[in-house]
């Protein structure tokens, strides 16, 4: 398949000429038939290309249960509270969550005023099959609870979940030239005829002027100048979905959680001279991106300048950041671990992949230095002192 989507990217080059990174790795990742999301192989799966947090274990998702009703307590207990997820993939996070509520004694799930539990489930999910996966599993996981797609145009109350989703989006590539007038050049997808490689050619850097003045912007913007022959990624795909998220949001709470870093940190000459652009292949990390398009990973870290940016913006609050580690914490993690392990059908297996999960969860260095992003609009008095928050480390 990935030659088919080359071949594709590869007639759209010879007839428009080079073309946007954002291009390529939004058609790489997103093709109706051929991308990376849409062709029901299992992405963050052990069998996989990466792991995410709820695929790894369920602790992830049982410990995010607590804040799941918190925020609809916040709200005043709207009924019906829906929790949409962008990037719902199988539905591994929502049935944990679910399973934390039931086994937190949340009435979330008591039937309500209408004889069905006030939670109502919303996937925002490209891929099809996955989508029909989730809505089996979360009907077997949580019987009565509502799933269903969002409505165009209707607002909503309640939480808005995106974990791992960001990154994914399109980002350009731009490298540094203080004598060019925006002192950054764009590097663009190219194609280079040679007959004896595959598809009769092969993908190749082609530096030109920037193909939008809104990346020079960007980074104007957030004070960045980048040094010469220095390499970065503007992702401004960042605030269209930012701005999407806030025109369905009438009251509620959003939770961004990935990897990333503040403008100041990402774009340091020294720490990341090359960016941080990379594929993912059968968890290993590749420095080709433009090797077998539709068949790898394609991620690049979020700007948090940028996306905080975009949701105020947005008419969004900004609530606070923390670290997923100090997060999880907050938010019960011990307690949760604790029940898991007091559990008499536990097994060795599950008590060994368990305290794995809780390790890579909790180190700095891996899950544990991922951000947690919480944003608002239409919150009561109170409504913004998430327990999550309660150990922030705002940079």
């Amino acid at each position: 398949m990935s030659d088919a989507l080359a071949a594709r990217l590869r007639d759209e080059i010879r007839a428009l000429g080079p073309i946007p990174f954002a291009r390529f790795m939004e058609v790489a990742l997103t093709d109706p038939d051929l991308g990376y999301y849409t062709r029901g192989a299992p992405r963050p799966a052990r069998e996989g290309d990466f792991l995410t947090a709820p695929e790894m274990d369920p602790v992830f998702g049982l410990t995010l249960a607590r804040q799941v009703d918190e925020c609809w307590r916040l709200l005043g207990r709207p009924d019906p509270f829906v929790l949409r997820e962008h990037g719902a993939g199988s539905g591994a996070l929502a049935s944990s969550i679910v399973d934390g509520l039931r086994a937190d004694g949340s009435v979330l799930l008591d039937p309500g005023t209408a004889g069905a539990p006030p939670l109502r489930y919303e996937p925002v999910e490209i891929d099809a099959a996955r989508r029909r996966e989730l809505t089996v599993r979360l009907a077997a996981t949580a019987p009565g609870v509502a799933v269903a797609d969002p409505v165009p145009g209707l607002r909503m109350s309640g939480l808005v979940l995106a974990n791992e989703l960001v990154d994914a989006l399109p980002v350009h590539r731009v490298v540094g030239r203080p004598g060019a007038p925006d002192g950054i050049a764009e590097v663009l997808v190219g194609w280079a005829d040679d007959p004896a490689a595959p598809l009769g050619g092969r993908f190749v850097d082609v530096v030109a002027d920037p193909s939008t003045p809104a990346l020079a912007a960007r980074l104007a913007a957030e004070g960045m100048v980048l040094a010469d022959g220095q390499a970065a990624e503007v992702r401004l795909a960042d605030a269209a979905w930012v701005a999407g998220v806030a025109r369905d949001l009438e009251r509620g709470h959003v939770l961004v959680i990935d990897y990333g870093a503040p403008a100041a940190e990402l774009y340091d000459a020294t720490r990341r001279p090359e960016g941080t652009l990379l594929a993912y292949s059968a968890h290993r990390a590749l420095d080709d991106v433009y090797g077998d398009p539709g068949d790898r990973d394609l991620t690049a870290h979020v700007d948090i300048t940028a996306l905080e940016a975009a949701a105020a913006a947005a008419g969004l609050e900004v609530l606070g950041r923390t670290t997923q580690a100090a997060f999880l914490l907050a938010c019960g993690l011990e307690e949760v671990l604790g029940r898991l392990r007091a559990d008499p059908a536990l097994t060795m297996e599950r008590y060994l992949t368990l305290r794995s999960a809780v390790r890579r969860l909790l180190d700095p260095r891996l899950l544990g230095g991922f951000f947690v992003l919480a944003l608002g609009r239409g919150l009561p008095a109170g409504g913004d002192r998430l327990r999550g928050l309660a150990g922030r480390r705002d940079a």
